[in-house]
């Protein structure tokens, strides 16, 4: 076992860093890279970028290696403890291994392996709530065109697409008045706004679309018609014209229950991310499916309907694969991982640095 790589696990994922609060792991990742050698920059969003040279490398040409430095919620106070070779967390918080088993994976491989190209570090904030971090990323300040992003669960996995995402941001308008005393004078924005959800398409609609409305407020107190109501949906899909049709599907559909009440609404539509995929037989894949064999894993690839940040790095022209953890069960109190799994993974990393080096 390396105890090194499973300590500082342990030290990580008992720094607390919800999105929107990475700055303390930020600071002692920074700290931490300079001290293996790299020269590091925090850009103006926070996202930490780090660069290390070559060493015993016969081919330079750098490649990427990312992670991102928050967690989901609970994760303030966690209490990770080992048993039975795996790692979890005490109480009712998250334990963190997303992404910080890739963190301290990534950082030990560094240190171990005996040959690496030059290779460029990001670590992001706010993937967990949009990608938000690498969506700001200082990309002028990178330079490789390859890379891997430590962030799949399953190690023998290997994403190569991810979907067209589009959200609706809803507000509906109704009128005010007395619910006990002369409720037929008010317009109910709640009811109007349960009138449209009900009536829209949600869940898996087909392998790879799905939508969803995740957070529904409106009124004030009990006895009040409601004059205001809003709501956050969303739709996505692994073909974009499927995502586009839909999101427009789901926008007639709110307009035309929410005014069949007599309420009007105004409703924003974005599209932060586009569908976007790698070949199966893309470089890094290939050097992926090695590296894991290295560690006695045969790997596929697939799609998936979630995000990374490999989204935004494959469409800025960073050809990026999203290898495996070893993480499960993530977003969870009953997140864990095991040991052997961390193991198969820094294997994996060393055996990329090594490929990449001598290719």
């Amino acid at each position: 076992m390396n105890s090194r790589m499973i300590d500082q696990f342990l030290e990580m994922v008992q720094i607390d860093s919800e999105s929107g609060n990475e700055a303390n792991m930020i600071s002692y990742l920074e700290k931490e890279l300079t001290s293996l050698g790299a020269e590091t920059h925090i850009d103006d969003y926070g996202n930490l970028l780090a660069r290390f040279p070559a060493l015993n490398a016969d081919n330079e040409e750098p490649i990427l290696l990312s992670c991102h430095a928050d967690t989901v919620k609970p994760g303030v106070g966690i209490e990770p403890y080992i048993e039975n070779g795996i790692i979890r967390s005490k109480g009712d918080t998250i334990l963190g291994a997303d992404d910080k088993a890739g963190i301290a994976e990534m950082l030990e491989s560094l240190r171990i392996a005996e040959k690496r190209p030059v290779v460029e570090i990001a670590i992001t904030r706010q993937e967990e709530v949009g990608l938000l971090g690498v969506d700001k990323l200082e990309f002028g300040w990178l330079t490789a065109k390859k890379g891997y992003l430590l962030d799949n669960d399953t190690l023998d996995t290997i994403v190569i697409g991810g979907p067209s995402y589009y959200t609706l941001d809803v507000e509906v308008k109704g009128r005010s008045a007395h619910a006990g005393m002369e409720p037929e004078k008010g317009i109910n924005a709640v009811l109007a706004a349960s009138k449209a959800i009900s009536a829209l398409s949600l869940g898996r609609l087909d392998e790879e679309t799905t939508a969803n409305v995740g957070v529904i407020k409106g009124g004030i107190i009990r006895n009040g018609v409601p004059d205001e109501t809003s709501f956050l949906a969303e739709c996505r899909s692994l073909t974009h014209e499927k995502a586009a049709k839909l999101a427009e599907e789901m926008e007639n559909t709110i307009r035309k229950e929410v005014t069949s009440m007599g309420a009007s609404v105004k409703i924003k539509v974005d599209n932060p991310f586009k569908a976007v995929e790698i070949a199966p037989d893309a470089e890094t894949v290939q050097v992926s499916q090695k590296a894991l064999k290295k560690a006695g894993i045969e790997a596929t690839t697939t799609f998936i309907t979630g995000f990374t940040d490999a989204s935004v790095y494959n469409n800025r022209g960073i050809e990026v694969a999203v290898v495996g953890i070893g993480a499960k069960l993530e977003h969870s109190p009953e997140e864990h991982i095991y040991i052997s799994d961390m193991e198969k993974a820094l294997t994996m990393i060393v055996e990329i640095l090594k490929i990449s080096a001598e290719n």
